[in-house]
């Protein structure tokens, strides 16, 4: 008689069940693998949406390539930080994160950028110095090694997402991004503040001919860009940490946003911050050895085709 461990294919059931226990694992791993890699992908995605934003909406109306934007990231995250770490509280320290990138961001605006009206490659070289001093003073100030910042009590822990664990405090990135992607659409299309901006971004001689002041609206949309900016690096503080030479990682990849997404359209950068954030977190996952080449090759293929950008005009 067989013994009654052995099925009709002649596999013992203690194999057969190894076997098939190694082949769930394997399963599971890759499933943990790929969903936690498209939520890092949101989560970096709601990150370059709050940097990204800013940044368009500064280019758009103003034209100029601010490139102390990364550098009002980087300051964002390290005000946030000392302002936790003084025992203030997360949500403290986000908002003051955000007025203290709007202050410096208006004071850039009114006593350098206003001097070079007209200028623009002066505006580019002397918003890449002040992002070299900025990157210098926070050197200075807080020294060469990261600073991490700590998130929420609350969201602290694991979240559980399909059966899977998750940081909980990523996907509460994912839901602020789109809540202030909501508020900024809402404020641009919505308010007579918003009216102004897109009169400004469509056709500044117009909107001065019809009594919009073009140099109150030019510092409200620095201040909130650069509000944003600082935004961003608070948010972003529990996934990066503060540490030197953050606002040279991440402004590449906003400007990479802002021309995928094409210059004065918000869904566009919406859109482009996605996309970037999936490619980036893929790539450097999967060949991280390609992963600026995988990175800069979709925007060089869409530039392309469509030279204004996803959604950008052709004015723009």
């Amino acid at each position: 008689m067989p013994s009654r461990s052995i099925r009709a294919t002649g596999r013992p059931r203690g194999i057969w069940s190894a076997e098939r226990f190694k082949e769930s694992q394997r399963i599971g791993r890759t499933m943990q693998f790929w969903l936690t890699q498209t939520l890092n992908s949101l989560a970096l995605g709601g990150l370059l949406l709050l940097l990204s934003s800013g940044f368009a909406l500064i280019f758009g109306l103003m034209r100029i390539a601010n490139l102390t934007h990364g550098a009002l990231f980087m300051m964002g995250a390290y005000v946030a930080a000392n302002v936790a770490r003084a025992g203030w509280g997360f949500t403290a320290a986000v908002v003051a994160a955000a007025l203290a990138t709007a202050v410096i961001g208006g004071l850039i605006e009114r006593l350098v950028l206003r001097r070079l009206t007209g200028n623009s490659q002066a505006q580019v070289l002397a918003t890449l110095g002040l992002s070299f001093i900025a990157a210098d003073l926070c050197l200075v100030l807080w020294g060469g090694d990261p600073i991490p910042v700590a998130p929420p009590a609350f969201l602290a822990g694991p979240a559980s997402v399909f059966g899977f664990s998750f940081p909980s405090y990523r996907l509460a990135v994912i839901v602020i991004a789109v809540v202030a992607a909501v508020l900024l659409f809402l404020l641009l299309e919505r308010t007579r503040l918003g009216a102004r901006i897109r009169a400004g971004v469509d056709d500044m001689p117009m909107a001065r001919a019809v009594g919009i002041r073009a140099s109150a609206l030019f510092t409200s949309v620095f201040c909130l860009g650069a509000a944003l900016a600082g935004l961003g690096g608070a948010v972003g503080g529990p996934m990066l940490s503060a540490y030197p030479g953050l606002d040279a990682d991440m402004l590449p990849l906003a400007l990479i946003v802002v021309i995928l997404g094409g210059v004065g359209s918000l869904v566009g950068t919406f859109i482009a911050s996605f996309i970037i954030g999936f490619i980036y977190t893929f790539g450097t996952a999967l060949v991280p050895d390609l992963a600026y080449v995988i990175l800069f090759l979709p925007m060089i293929v869409v530039l392309a085709f469509r030279p204004a950008g996803l959604l950008g005009s052709a004015r723009a």
